[in-house]
């Protein structure tokens, strides 16, 4: 066996944050290689990028996702005891609860609603001199999420919820205030969503037995226990949060329907196939968060390389999805490569890689497209605006990502 390739820095932590998205990519062109290891907040770290190191990273035989996820993203966007950090049959018995509740029919259901969302918010910007995209976006699919988990929002506590559930996703790759604020927003929305559980549980509080909410509090583990409170919050959030966080595609989908407006007539015609296209591209090529993490489950040896049991292992979904062997000229805007893909569950991995159910691949990623497609025919189909100077910039050091004026648009019109 020969040494995993290394980075020579004493700690690379500096690093990652000052370089963001492209900070596994750049060091594997680099050194030439696929696989590196460094140290990352002082451990051990191996870096991967590629379909192959992709499809090494999902099997589940190898790879672990118990204690891998830094501790700050527990605190922040996912929470700690949810299912993101389960591994084995407890990992899909809980997945089970998500692709239930995330069916075709569940699907639709949230499409239905955040459209009635559409339509109000779009009659209210017709009277406004300016909308902030982003933010509008996150209010319409806060609305939407709980109205269908029937989860109760006050008209007076929508902004509320929606800062904190934006939060989580905004300050789980920032330091300083925005990390903060994202922590101090996960506890506030686990005391509310515990609530909620608690008095579901208890019958002062009536839901549909088809519901999210009570799906959730309701749920028992393979010993047959109720999930605690704190953990079912955190999987209530599971279903919220995400759901908030398309918010972030929209805004992707509307720069690149400003810098293509030959798709944009192309949207405006109706062509479902049209939408999904658009929809798969703005996702290969604006993933949240950079990488993924997991721990070698137990020693092995793949190209040559040993992998030590108990190693932190990132992999590079960032630059997974922009690997020019399977993506030509991947930095280019070209939704026509749908048309080629070949549907391969490890190199388009923004929600991560393997099969939703029975692996970590996220369970609402069919959620996450067909919202982004509805918004696509919001903003092609339904009405018309102007986007005026802004400073449309992505710093790709900030995690996540995202324009600088969060996309303003103004004289919103039906059309």
């Amino acid at each position: 066996m020969t040494d995993i390739p290394r980075d020579d820095s004493l700690e690379s932590s500096t690093a990652l944050l000052r370089e963001g998205y492209t900070f596994i990519s750049d060091r594997c062109r680099a050194l030439g290689t696929d696989v590196f290891q460094t140290r990352l907040l002082m451990q051990n770290t191996i870096c991967m990028s590629g379909e192959e190191a992709s499809r090494l990273f999902y099997d589940k035989a190898l790879f672990q996702r118990a204690h891998a996820a830094p501790r700050m993203l527990q605190q922040t966007l996912f929470g700690r005891g949810g299912v993101q950090g389960l591994d084995g049959e407890a990992h899909l018995q809980r997945k089970r609860l998500f692709m239930l509740l995330l069916d075709a029919n569940g699907v639709a259901e949230m499409v239905r609603l955040a459209q009635e969302q559409w339509e109000a918010a779009i009659e209210r910007w017709t009277q406004a001199d300016r909308v902030v995209l982003l933010i509008e976006s996150q209010r319409i699919l806060t609305q939407a999420a709980c109205r269908w988990a029937a989860v109760p929002l006050a008209d007076d506590e929508v902004e509320v919820r929606r800062a904190q559930l934006a939060a989580m996703i905004d300050g789980a790759g920032g330091i300083g205030a925005r990390h903060w604020q994202a922590r101090k927003s996960r506890r506030e929305a686990e005391r509310w969503a515990g609530a909620l559980i608690e008095q579901v549980r208890s019958g002062t509080f009536s839901v549909p037995a088809d519901s999210a909410l009570y799906a959730v509090a309701a749920y028992r583990d393979a010993d047959g226990e109720r999930l605690d409170t704190r953990i079912a919050a955190v999987e209530l959030l599971n279903l919220l949060r995400p759901t908030v966080a398309v918010s972030r595609f929209i805004v992707y989908a509307a720069l690149e329907l400003l810098a293509n407006p030959d798709w944009r007539q192309r949207l405006a015609e109706g062509s479902d196939e049209d939408l999904e296209l658009f929809a798969q591209e703005v996702r290969r090529l604006y993933a949240f968060f950079p990488f993924t993490a997991a721990r070698v489950r137990k020693d092995f040896e793949w190209k040559g390389y040993r992998f030590a049991e108990g190693t932190r292992v990132m992999l590079d979904l960032y630059g997974t999805n922009r690997d020019p062997r399977n993506w030509g000229d991947p930095d280019r805007f070209q939704p026509e490569r749908f048309e080629r893909w070949d549907g391969s569950p490890y190199n388009f991995i923004t929600q991560g890689g393997g099969e939703a159910a029975t692996n970590h691949r996220c369970p609402g990623e069919r959620l996450a497209i067909e919202l982004l497609k509805q918004a696509l025919r919001m903003l092609t189909q339904e009405m018309e605006y102007g986007v005026p100077a802004q400073d449309l910039r992505i710093d790709k050091s900030r995690m996540p990502a995202q324009p600088e004026s969060c996309l303003v648009i103004s004289d919103v019109r039906r059309r």
